[in-house]
């Protein structure tokens, strides 16, 4: 019985985890680079009967899992999985279990710190002292600035706490958002151009599907203010990125904080990384110790129930 643990990127799925169950068992393989493309993830791991994913890393389609003919069993962590076709695994008989959801702290922390470097633009400070300038920006207080949420959902309403706490006003807005829900999450529900045209942070919380794929584009950006910021730690197709991208360079925005891209990993060579103004970082939301440590724990209960023939925590549609 061959095992996979796939993009462990910061080599710690041993370390955060116990998989003496597993490993007891079967081969464990642990692959710390990212597989680019279906040809190579089949080369890989055409000799694997089980697969742990790691989010949404690695993507398996459906052309893919055919011709991954060994393969029985796949684990992803979190409660949904957006790059693997679930229906076609269950179709061809390969089971598939899910772990616990992300730990809110451990992204909405991550979120908030991304607002605030971006504001203050402290990685650009930290490199030009660093390089021996002195001050090199202006950065921009929060407070009495106007926070603007779209998605109030679970993170969406936890920012808005945050927002608050920094003497923020926080407006929302999402395609089902009632009065209600805002002013009980401590926000005013507003429409999504006034949203764009009054906040002076922007801060996007939607999953990325059908309706929300291209949400903010170069008519969005364009409603936001030349002082205003917009931060999407969501996921990458929901701005789209070479909108994005004109809009800090033409000024049409004061700049951005970015988390997540419509490619992971993000090239080094992306026009994204030229981009004024800009706070990159390399989809930390959910990388946290104790966030991962959960992940880790649970991908290795689900292989060993799956071993002992009682599955636990089965996906079924």
């Amino acid at each position: 019985m061959k095992v996979a643990i796939l993009d462990d990127y910061l080599h710690c799925a041993l370390d955060l985890a116990d998989w003496s169950r597993v490993a007891s068992r079967a081969d464990l393989t642990v692959f710390t680079e990212p597989l680019r493309g279906p040809d190579r993830i089949v080369d890989a791991l055409r000799d694997f009967e089980v697969l742990c994913l790691m989010r949404d890393r690695m993507p398996l389609s459906a052309d893919t899992l055919a011709r991954l003919e060994k393969l029985a069993f796949i684990t992803f962590t979190g409660g949904r999985n957006q790059t693997l076709d679930t229906g076609a695994a269950l179709a061809r008989g390969i089971q598939v279990s899910y772990t616990g959801g992300a730990l809110t702290a451990s992204t909405t922390e991550l979120i908030w710190a991304l607002i605030m470097a971006t504001a203050r633009q402290l990685p650009a400070n930290d490199a030009s002292l660093r390089a021996g300038t002195w001050q090199r920006t202006l950065g921009t207080v929060l407070a009495g600035k106007t926070l603007g949420i779209i998605g109030l959902g679970r993170l969406g309403r936890r920012i808005a706490a945050y927002g608050k706490a920094f003497d923020m006003s926080v407006i929302a807005w999402s395609p089902h958002l009632t009065d209600d829900a805002a002013t009980a999450a401590g926000a005013r529900r507003v429409d999504r151009d006034e949203l764009l045209s009054t906040a002076d942070v922007v801060t996007v919380h939607v999953a990325l599907n059908a309706g929300t794929r291209g949400l903010i584009a170069a008519r969005e950006l364009g409603l936001m203010k030349p002082s205003a910021y917009l931060v999407n730690t969501s996921r990458g197709p929901i701005v789209d990125e070479a909108a994005l991208i004109e809009a800090l360079t033409s000024g049409t925005i004061a700049g951005a904080g970015v988390d997540v891209y419509d490619v992971e990993p993000l090239p080094a060579d992306h026009p994204l990384t030229r981009a004024p103004n800009t706070v990159l970082l390399p989809h930390l939301g959910f990388v946290s110790r104790e966030n991962l440590a959960v992940f880790y724990q649970e991908s290795a209960d689900n292989v060993a129930a799956w071993l002992d023939g009682a599955p636990i925590r089965l996906v079924t549609a």
